[in-house]
């Protein structure tokens, strides 16, 4: 049986502690200042044309560092120079981000996968890296069929169905609203926290863990706090909280 508890236990920072100033989210240093909290790390992944994981949010690499191309569409040598937010922080491949938690606390990992097409390289090549990490982690995306690959190829790893009440296309109805929940067969739950009276959700709880994001200050900490499982928690505001 799955031990899922770790996902409960810690404060959980939302692409590591960050300012987007001096540290920017889901850098080495934002992964430090976590690591030195004790905080479970949550980051985001993408897979490059090279087949390189890389931890970077965007799937467009604009907002952070101005040069406008998609990440599935460069090789990682193309931008593994590229300052983050003109700060000296660079994006850095998942391996050397494994390798700096190195088992300290637990790591959620995102997978930025946008369509069915995209299933299979990311998640094929995360699985083979995490096959030989000995740290507490779990898996979770947006995309049911991405989180039913784990459940199909990876079964023990603690997978996650992330889902949000937007309805703005069919697309979204689909991949946000928990109407392929059986495929995947997620172990929890990660959802805004605007959905706390969601009835879905709250009918959820008995069976999973909810997780809750992205909480940004004390107010909404203690609001939703007993609303869920365990809250992911973003920026500086996260350090005025204790586990």
């Amino acid at each position: 049986m799955k031990n899922i508890d770790f996902l409960k236990n810690k404060i959980i920072a939302h692409r590591g502690i960050y300012d987007n100033k001096k540290i920017p989210e889901n850098s080495l240093g934002s992964f430090k200042d976590a690591l030195k909290e004790g905080y479970t790390i949550e980051l985001d992944v993408h897979i490059t044309k090279d087949n390189q994981i890389v931890v970077f949010h965007d799937h467009n690499l604009k907002r952070m560092t101005n040069v406008d191309n998609e990440v599935e569409k460069v090789n990682y040598t193309d931008i593994k120079d590229l300052k983050l937010l003109n700060t000296n922080y660079k994006i850095p491949l998942l391996k050397d981000v494994l390798s700096l938690v190195n088992k300290k606390v637990p790591i959620i990992i995102e997978l930025k996968v946008k369509d069915i097409k995209s299933v299979g390289t990311l998640e094929k090549t995360l699985a083979d890296m995490l096959d030989n990490y000995d740290g507490e982690f779990a898996v979770k995306s947006f995309n049911p069929f991405s989180v039913r690959w784990f459940k199909k190829y990876r079964n023990s790893y603690v997978r996650g169905l992330l889902v949000s009440n937007r309805n703005k296309t069919i697309k979204d109805k689909i991949l946000h609203n928990m109407y392929l929940l059986n495929i995947c067969s997620p172990d929890f739950i990660s959802c805004s926290y605007k959905m706390f009276d969601n009835k879905k959700i709250n009918k959820l709880k008995k069976n999973h863990v909810i997780l809750a994001w992205t909480i940004k200050d004390t107010k909404d900490f203690i609001k939703y706090k007993k609303c869920f499982d365990n809250l992911i928690c973003e920026n500086k505001e996260v350090l005025k909280w204790k586990n």
